[in-house]
């Protein structure tokens, strides 16, 4: 037998997720003091902020029909 696999929703969309990691790596980051680990967690927002972007650009505008 096959193993059923788990399809579960996430409960935020994905532009809510990527805002959520992007605020919370620069609340990390503006409690370390300057150095190599503040600098990776500024990155990693600054990525954040890119795929969010990018989410936006290719996403169909208007609200989406449940499938």
């Amino acid at each position: 037998m096959t193993k059923k696999r788990n399809r579960t929703k996430p409960a935020l969309s994905l532009q809510e997720r990527l805002d959520k990691f992007t605020q919370e790596a620069r609340a990390a980051a503006r409690k370390l003091p300057a150095g190599a680990e503040r600098h990776t967690l500024l990155q990693k927002a600054r990525d954040g902020e890119a795929a969010a972007e990018m989410e936006r650009l290719l996403s169909p505008p208007g609200p989406q029909a449940p499938k």
